[in-house]
């Protein structure tokens, strides 16, 4: 053992950029909380910041580079004609970590909840049926063993049979296609990977199981970090519609706000002044967003701008509030006369807000994937000189992440 933890066995995640990184930094937050013996690795990529690799490096027992290509490995080579399963490819190097004879593998939105080193007795492949298709295991959680002969197997069988869903959970279960019907041994309960939104549908199986619950999947584009955290009550404030556990997700935040943001480094992000604005030049997103976290003065969390198109659709608008009268005639004289309306809709919402008449609000969707808003008390904040604005963004989903490509932001405040 090594400073009390076994040497030869450990649980792997991977963060393929700094925003799945907090991800990962929860993971291994969570499953030191819960006094694992178990090695700690993480498998980053090149799309890992310096500073984030600093701060995964403090916490998890190894820190290891992985690439997606290699130019020495003649199967990787033909991988170049399928950029497709980039990001299927990442992962599946997990096989190649044979210092370890056993692992088990986390992605990088689950939450360990209890203690789950007895997984080190399962052998491969172990895994928790899928909530969408039972007879399917889910590849959120699985318990593997490090093999570079099964690493290259992986990799022929992905280029001549490839993956029925485009990633590595049809892949591997093409791979591993004895699970459905062979040993029920490796049949995991599903309380080892929870889908954080089966509950939603079937809150008997909550209360009746809920003590039993060992590991959270936060499985679908909205993760834990795109939902408004209000840092007055400390309490999350879900996206509308998304459905996950409320208590599941307060414990992620709970985590993420005592283990994880106080040790993130401020340098990551620089928040822009709204003279900045238009230079549209990317920075930190949503991870120096949460590094810059303050305390804003007064009121509560403001809404998004789906938040509130959900709203209207449903017959729900703010007519005393944003959504007011003066504000929609503000901005319906902007559009016809072209002139400058938006300030009077800025110092409209300040004033009604009980905000200062210099309070500003800043749309950054198009620019920065995030927007900056005068917001009150509670908020996820930016303290930007003075000035104190609200952030959140919505990510894209997490293909979309992991190749690196932005196709949506939405403002979580």
């Amino acid at each position: 053992m090594v400073d009390g933890r076994e040497k030869d066995e450990a649980f792997v995640t991977l963060a393929t950029n700094d925003t799945y990184a907090l991800g990962c930094l929860v993971v291994g937050s969570s499953l030191r909380r819960v006094a694992t013996t178990r090695q700690l690795v993480v498998m980053i990529t090149d799309g890992v910041s310096p500073s984030m690799r600093n701060q995964l490096g403090g916490l998890f027992d190894h820190t290891i580079s992985v690439n997606l290509l290699d130019s020495t490995d003649t199967a990787n080579l033909e991988l170049l004609g399928r950029p497709d399963l980039s990001v299927t490819f990442t992962k599946l190097q997990c096989w190649r970590l044979t210092q370890f004879k056993k692992c088990v593998f986390l992605d990088a939105d689950t939450l360990v909840i209890q203690n789950v080193d007895e997984l080190f007795d399962r052998e491969e492949l172990s895994a928790a049926p899928d909530s969408g298709w039972p007879d399917c295991f889910n590849s959120g959680v699985f318990v593997y063993v490090p093999s570079d002969e099964t690493y290259r197997n992986l990799l022929t069988f992905a280029i001549t049979t490839g993956s029925f869903d485009g990633g590595d959970q049809g892949l591997l279960n093409l791979f591993f296609s004895s699970w459905a019907t062979e040993d029920i041994g490796k049949h995991l309960p599903f309380t080892y990977n929870v889908v954080s939104q089966a509950f939603y549908s079937y809150l008997p199986a909550l209360k009746q199981f809920h003590e039993n619950v060992k590991v959270v999947h936060f499985i679908g584009p909205v993760k834990p970090w795109h939902h408004a955290y209000n840092t007055a009550t400390g309490s999350v404030t879900q996206l509308p519609n998304t459905g996950n556990n409320q208590e599941f997700l307060q414990t992620w935040w709970d985590i993420f706000m005592d283990s994880v943001q106080p040790h993130l480094d401020p340098l990551i992000y620089e928040p822009p002044k709204v003279e900045e604005v238009e230079e549209k030049e990317e920075k930190g997103g949503i991870v120096g967003d949460l590094a810059n976290l303050t305390l804003a003065d007064d009121g509560g969390p403001a809404k998004n701008d789906r938040e509130r198109r959900l709203q209207w659709e449903q017959g729900q608008a703010d007519y005393m509030g944003v959504d007011r009268f003066d504000n929609i005639k503000a901005r319906l004289d902007e559009k016809i006369t072209g002139a400058s309306g938006s300030q009077t809709v800025v110092e409209d919402e300040v004033r009604s807000s009980g905000g200062d008449d210099d309070g500003q609000s800043v749309s950054l969707a198009d620019s920065y994937g995030v927007t900056l808003a005068n917001t009150s008390p509670g908020g996820v904040n930016l303290q930007d000189s003075s000035q104190q604005f609200a952030v959140s963004s919505q990510a894209q989903n997490e293909d979309d992440i992991s190749s690196g490509h932005i196709t949506e932001a939405t403002d979580l405040l």
